[in-house]
Order: structure tokens, then sequence, then C-alpha cells
């Protein structure tokens, strides 16, 4: 069995290129990917050769971990069946490349646990549902009764999930910061600013989704005394900060790690339920055979908040 899949050969140069899949086992099923999205944080990482030390790292790879397909064959133990549209968040089944994280890929094979049966209806917005679930993970990782987001850093793709998911369950409208004024439309039912235009210094929690670890030292000026900041982003560089600033408000700070298997599953549900929109966040399409200058639009142009592949083609 074969594959058509992106293959990341080595820092900035990228091919569509066909490679063998292992063979499924009892528990996994063949899926056909329909779609699947670029990521700009750690997927531009692996674009530039800048991803710090992450297990299974190495040249050559299939990056990608947000893709949507189709099952057409299921293993006697798997628990879906041909015909599910299914969400993959990447594979490790590729004979002459590393699966990092391995989902942009015309056909994959996975153990079926892995997946998550979505509605046809949801079509290429299922892509989303990796970053729904880093968001709600984020939210879901505090003292909900306690700790809301009041403050989120970006308005990329996540960080407008995070705004929304915060006003879906029951918090107040956050401030969203932004400042590439192509990215500042948008806010459903928050506000979207610039850092100079918020004169606020007391925000009790301050979600960073930038990645930019030279802001901290800024938004410790902005806590409350006791506030947190959440780092829930993915930082090539080594954050710090000033101690003395942060001492003097007592600042706690929280790492949010990786979206867990229940994180998928309560956003799927959000979704299906019509608690959290997907509107508006998928802003580009490109065939997979194009994913070269794809890869290039998701990373220079402030524009593209998610760039889709459409693997129809490459059968």
């Amino acid at each position: 069995m074969e594959t058509v899949a992106v293959v990341l050969e080595k820092p900035e140069r990228l091919a569509v290129s066909q490679l063998g899949l292992t063979p499924p086992s009892d528990e996994d099923v063949v899926v056909d990917t329909r779609w699947s999205g670029i990521s700009t944080g750690t997927e531009r990482l692996l674009w530039s050769g800048r991803m710090p030390a992450f297990p299974g790292m190495g040249y050559p790879l299939v990056p990608g971990y947000e893709s949507v397909g189709e099952v057409v064959e299921a293993g006697p133990n798997a628990n879906r069946r041909p015909g599910d549209l299914v969400f993959v968040p990447g594979a490790q089944c590729f004979q002459d490349a590393r699966g990092l994280f391995g989902g942009a890929a015309n056909r994959l094979v996975t153990t079926a646990r892995r997946t998550v049966k979505i509605d046809h209806a949801l079509k290429e917005h299922g892509v989303l549902l990796a970053l729904a679930a880093t968001a709600y993970h984020a939210l879901r990782g505090s003292d909900w009764g306690q700790e809301r987001p009041e403050l989120i850093v970006g308005h990329g793709v996540l960080g407008r999930l995070l705004a929304r998911l915060t006003v879906s369950l029951g918090g107040p409208a956050p401030t969203v910061w932004e400042t590439e004024e192509r990215r500042m439309d948008g806010g459903e039912g928050y506000q979207v600013c610039t850092p100079d235009a918020d004169q606020r210094v007391d925000y009790r929690a301050i979600y960073d989704v930038s990645g930019d670890a030279g802001l901290i030292d800024g938004l410790i000026q902005r806590l409350a005394p006791g506030g947190e900041i959440v780092l829930a982003g993915f930082y090539e560089d080594r954050p710090s900060f000033a101690f003395p600033p942060a001492f003097m408000r007592e600042a706690r700070f929280r790492v949010a790690a990786e979206w867990q298997p229940h994180d998928l599953t309560a956003v799927a549900a959000m979704i299906d339920k019509g608690a959290l929109s997907l509107d508006g966040l998928i802003t580009h399409r490109h065939p997979a055979a194009e994913a070269d200058n794809a890869y290039r639009t998701a990373f220079d142009d402030p524009a593209c908040l998610k760039m889709i592949l459409d693997w129809s083609d490459c059968r």
C-alpha cells in the first residue's frame, strides 16, 4: 500500500512524494484524506529547521496533525466503519519517512481509537478540531471557577477559538490583543485592540498564544497582584522574565500542555450542538499538489489564518 504525502526533505525543501505505508493491524483504519490543515506554529518551525528538540524529530518527515478523511478499510477490532468521516491527528505509518506529525498525506493508516468521528456536514472545517482542542485544554487546565481568560494575546485561529470558547463556556468576553492590522477583524462578542490602545493593568488571567517569548515582561506589567500568565503558544526561544516585577505582583505562570483525547471529544460535542462556531477561520485553500506554495503562503501571508490542502486530485 502506498500514499502521496507532503515530505519535508530538509528545512525549506518540500516535495509531494509517493511513500510506502505500513500494513494495517486489526485495530487500525485506512483513511483516504480529503483535507488537511497547515499549522503556522509547530509546522513553521519544522519548515524553517528551528524546531527545538522534540521526540521523533528528524528529516525527511511528513508534517501535519489536522486531517479529515473517509474510512475506506477498518480492521475487525476497530471501532470505525467504512464510510465514516473522521478527524485524524497525525499518523505514524510511513516506511520511508518520519511521521512528525504525519497527517499530510492522501492515505493514512492509524489506530481507530486515535480518530474522532465527525458529521459529514462539517466537511473541511473538521481540520480545526486540533486547534479547538488545544484552546479547550488551555482553558480547562485552570481552575475554571476562579480564573477565566481576561486578556488573550494574539488573534490568529487559536486566539479566536480561545475567545469563542471563553464566551461559550460562560466567561465574560475577554480582550484580545493583535498588532497585525489584517487580523483585527472577526471579533465575535469580544473586543480586539492593539496593546497600546489598552490601558488596563489589573488582568487576573492573561493567555499568550503569540509564541513570542519576548512579550512576557510586558505581560507581567499588566497583571493584577496574584494574577496568572498562561503560556498557550509554542515558543521557539527560551521563555524568561525579569524577576522583580513578577515578585512584586506575586505572578503565577502555567504552561498549557498538548490536548488530550477527551478534549477532542468535548469540542466535537460543542461543535455538534452549535455551542462553538468554526466559521471564518479557514481563509485559504490549495490543491495538495501545490503544497510548496501553500506552505509559503501559510507562513508568510498575515492575512492567512488557516490554509487547507485539498487532496481530491491526489488519488
